[in-house]
């Protein structure tokens, strides 16, 4: 079971019943039972039960899978963006989980229902009764936001009192959900070449902030910039468990690869970790050298 008092200071992934599989690999993240979200393992149909359509990844095979399911966004509505552009403006993120039955199944809701007032516990029952692959993670949707849900689930979760249990009706069928804890919204966004050139000039800027390269060593040994720490992404599974004990979720952390793709996959994943601030940095070490530091080789 998992109750409000299980929970942890680093969040889960903002996963979603719903959302793209997930590598059963990500068990290695979940530095506590709370992270299981990060074990998903349901198919991309699941995505169309509550996540809109934009906040859906497209699928690879390779690590960049992993990290694009890990922080796909709930039901339909596209590809997922966490940038702060696309902030709701609500200025929080809650920490939901469900269970949905058909739309001819009422009765069944209104029982389980009376069971969960009864004192069972949702995710129990989510894992025994629910039509919606979360079942398999006791109904956690995980931490999600405004504009990734289909509109009748946001209403009712984001209107929802903490811990108490409510009904809503999709068009996927009656759901009973409940929302466990909320935070403040987190950060991330990209910074241009010239701007972290200049903030690399400020001595205090390397003590302050935290710098990731996300290359593989092979690459940083062409092309490196002081301060950064390299976490190469294909050694994703021996330092993903401790990133929030080495890395501290509330400074200032700034993400780079070469072309600036990677390193973003990485950077969404660390906002589902629980990272306050994000910045990806655009184009990587290739445009940082083109349009910044030319002595830096390219390649």
């Amino acid at each position: 079971m998992l109750r409000v008092s299980h929970l942890t200071p680093i969040a889960p992934p903002a996963l979603s019943a719903l959302r793209l599989s997930l590598s059963p690999t990500l068990n290695l993240l979940s530095p506590s039972n709370v992270h299981k979200v990060s074990t998903f393992a349901h198919s991309q149909t699941s995505l169309s039960l509550i996540f809109r359509p934009s906040s859906l990844h497209s699928p690879s095979l390779s690590v960049k899978w992993v990290l694009q399911r890990m922080v796909g966004n709930p039901c339909p509505k596209g590809t997922a963006s966490f940038s702060a552009e696309s902030s709701s403006g609500d200025g929080r993120e809650i920490l939901v989980q469900h269970l949905l039955v058909k739309e001819d199944n009422l009765k069944l809701l209104v029982d389980l229902q009376q069971r969960v007032s009864g004192g069972e516990d949702l995710s129990d029952l989510a894992a025994e009764y629910s039509i919606c692959p979360s079942k398999q993670e006791g109904g956690m949707l995980g931490w999600v936001r405004k504009g990734q849900m289909v509109p009748e689930f946001e209403e009712a979760a984001f209107n929802a009192s903490l811990n108490k249990v409510v009904r809503c009706k999709t068009k996927f069928g009656w759901h009973l959900l409940q929302v466990l804890s909320e935070r403040e919204e987190s950060v991330l966004q990209d910074i241009q070449p010239e701007e972290l050139h200049v903030k690399m000039q400020d001595p205090s800027f390397l003590d302050e902030a935290q710098l990731i390269d996300v290359r593989e060593p092979e690459e940083v040994a062409q092309a490196s910039l002081l301060g950064f720490q390299v976490l190469p992404l294909r050694k994703f599974g021996s330092w993903g468990p401790e990133i929030t004990t080495k890395f501290n979720p509330q400074k200032d952390t700034y993400v780079m690869c070469h072309h600036g793709v990677r390193s973003l996959q990485v950077a969404k994943w660390l906002q589902t970790q629980g990272f306050k601030r994000v910045f990806n940095v655009s184009g990587g070490i290739h445009d940082y050298a083109q349009r910044v530091d030319p002595t830096i080789p390219t390649y």
